[in-house]
């Protein structure tokens, strides 16, 4: 699983190399605008939906310290002690996320127990996906019904205004965001402050509202009533929808300035509105309708639809971009196909487009925005997909505390019970909305985990036909290398396996009956990690007569430049003249004529469309096109 031989890795999405190189001010800005705009737009829902949602709740005292005890302990213990404390201690050279975390562990498991974590972390990616097209429409969506707040019959507005934000969100994606993310932190920063000042100002009113802390009340009401105490759990969870993010990010700002936004600003921000919002109710419970906007006095409440609207396009913008780089990650472990790349950023390796994702997520969004019409009917379908990547979270740190760090059993098997407990508690909670809308996100994360390990499957299936075909080197060499015409220059071949005869080679002999003075037959690895050094790139054998077999080795988070990467090789006699360098690409179209072991026909038939369907591997691997030969072959299988 951890290297993908049969289809080496796009060009793409790697984080910020060496954040630690930044200042912690201006890595604590970038975190507050990037990591914390999805769980930062929540206090837009997740009140109002804890009481006027699937499950309605009676707007009294009780119910309002419930909940609010309820979210201030989920932030607590979910995003405090889970994430920031403990998850994000288990970075993978300084990489966080399903991806690295499961590379992280696979070394130190039995071949039946990585088989299990791998179908954990592919689950874990396509429960992602299912998050990435519901934050954008639920977020924007949910800002803009705040119109409704100052003018009634804005509301036929609502609905084309979010999918004319959403659709100008998605359009400017091929323009990269490095020009405006230096916009992002400071909009975020400004929107959390308001936030607090909110919340101050309503809690002035009703200071009492401070006593949420007190996790009696969360207590009291489970005892008043446990029914809806239970369903109540699946809207309080909307408030932190996003944590996973914090972990997931890690490699591009670091666990300390993450750390340090989330307890200095984000959480206190947070805290305080939502006590704010409480504070409201008690005084007013006809504010249930939109507690967020309503907070503000009238004359505010524009500049906050503004600003709480630019909040939700940052989180929408950041959600984006971690599609294009699981996406990536998927692709250089070999559970996607190549999809065409573009790069946005000379100077950031992370800044990338990818125009399949982007017009694939905009159609799931606007079929949700326009399905759904309001984002009390959207919250139904919100939350299943968060929480079960964060239960397959939970798991996975089993794994590290046990295996990896070695933890004292009887700590680690309590941390890990506790984590679940509550993980658990919540996924059964939001199971309970899956009439109500929350089967889209099961269905989205089912497709994909479908398409993704179809891919991987009959990437493992092809690969083994290819080598049970293929001809070894030495007979090759013995057979041909002193009997055909050898030209000046360099050939290079790109070989899935590091043993045998690549395809391409044998049809480009058959065909043209010559070869260079110089074969190069280069394979492409993914290590378990996400970043390599520059010393473990490349590996060289000679095979004499002009033979040589190359392994080009990168992390899963790097960029492939094949000519500027094998550079090296000249200072080992392998010279690599731009001019007289030919590329040699092999490419198979699959004909599925029968079942094969443990893959169904339908499978088959689906793998050979995405294989039919992947992006070359020219723009991949940054070769260039006028020294780029494409030669093709049929398998039958």
């Amino acid at each position: 699983m951890l290297h993908s031989e049969s289809a080496p890795p796009s060009g793409g999405a790697s984080p910020c190399q060496t954040p630690q190189k930044e200042s912690l001010a201006v890595l604590m800005v970038g975190a507050v605008g990037v990591v914390f705009g999805d769980i930062g737009t929540s206090p837009l829902y997740a009140m109002k939906e804890s009481f006027i949602g699937p499950h309605p709740l009676k707007v009294d005292a009780l119910h309002i310290f419930g909940v609010l005890s309820l979210i201030f302990w989920t932030l607590m213990i979910v995003v405090t002690i889970k994430y920031v404390l403990v998850a994000m201690r288990a970075d993978n050279r300084g990489e966080g996320g399903s991806f690295a975390l499961l590379a992280l562990i696979s070394g130190h498991l039995d071949s039946r127990q990585k088989s299990w974590l791998v179908v954990l972390g592919v689950l874990a990616t396509a429960l992602f996906y299912g998050d990435a097209m519901l934050t954008p429409a639920m977020s924007v969506l949910s800002a803009v019904e705040g119109l409704t707040i100052i003018e009634a019959r804005a509301e036929p507005l609502v609905l084309p205004l979010s999918v004319l934000i959403l659709v100008g969100l998605f359009l400017i994606q091929s323009r990269g965001t490095a020009r405006v993310g230096a916009f992002f932190g400071p909009v975020v920063i400004a929107y959390f402050v308001v936030l607090a000042v909110l919340g101050i100002a309503n809690i002035a009113n009703n200071p009492s509202i401070l006593g949420i802390v007190d996790p009696r009340w969360a207590a009291a009401f489970f005892t008043h009533d446990s029914r809806l105490a239970f369903l109540a759990m699946g809207s309080v969870f909307l408030a932190v929808t996003g944590a996973e993010t914090l972990y997931a990010d890690m490699g591009h700002f670091g666990r300390k300035a993450i750390g340090l936004s989330w307890i200095a600003l984000v959480f206190p921000a947070l805290l305080l509105n939502y006590m704010g919002q409480g504070a409201l109710l008690l005084s007013n419970p006809a504010a249930v309708e939109n507690p967020f906007f309503l907070m503000a006095p009238e004359w505010a409440r524009l500049p906050l639809i503004i600003l709480a609207t630019f909040a939700t396009i940052i989180a929408s913008q950041a959600v984006i971009s971690g599609a294009f780089s699981v996406t990536h990650q998927a692709i250089q472990l070999g559970f996607l196909p190549r999809l065409k790349i573009l790069h946005t950023s000379e100077k950031a390796a992370g800044q990338i487009y990818m125009p399949a994702v982007n017009w694939g997520l905009l159609a799931m969004v606007l079929v949700l925005v326009i399905g759904f019409g309001q984002s009390t009917r959207l919250a139904s379908a919100y939350g299943i997909s968060v929480v079960g990547t964060m239960l397959i979270t939970t798991a996975m740190l089993g794994f590290l505390l046990f295996k990896v760090w070695h933890w004292n059993k009887l700590a680690a098997a309590a941390t890990i019970a506790f984590f679940a407990t509550i993980d658990t508690a919540f996924f059964m909670s939001n199971i309970a909305k899956i009439a109500d809308g929350g089967w889209v996100p099961l269905v989205i994360a089912s497709t994909i985990f479908i398409v993704l390990t179809t891919w991987a499957k009959g990437r493992a299936i092809l690969r083994r036909h290819l080598e049970d075909e293929a001809m070894g080197l030495d007979d090759f060499i013995r057979s041909t290398a002193s009997s055909v015409h050898r030209v000046k220059g360099t050939s290079v071949f790109l070989s899935a396996s590091k043993d045998g005869v690549p395809a391409a080679l044998l049809h480009n002999l058959k065909h043209n009956q010559i070869l260079h003075e110089n074969v190069v037959l280069l394979t492409v690895e993914v290590a378990d990690v996400p970043r390599l050094e520059p010393h473990e790139r490349l590996e060289r054998h000679d095979w004499g007569v002009g033979f040589y077999r190359v392994v080009a080795r990168y992390g899963f988070t790097e960029e492939i430049d094949l000519p500027n990467d094998l550079s090296p090789l000249a200072r080992q006699g392998i010279t690599l003249d731009p001019m007289r360098t030919s590329w040699f690409l092999g490419r198979q179209k699959l004909i599925a004529a029968r079942e094969v072991a443990g893959m169904a026909l339908w499978r088959e038939q689906l793998f050979a469309w995405m294989l039919k369907a992947s992006e070359s591997a020219m723009d991949y691997y940054r070769l260039p096109a006028n020294r780029v030969v494409e030669l093709g072959s049929q398998i039958r299988i």
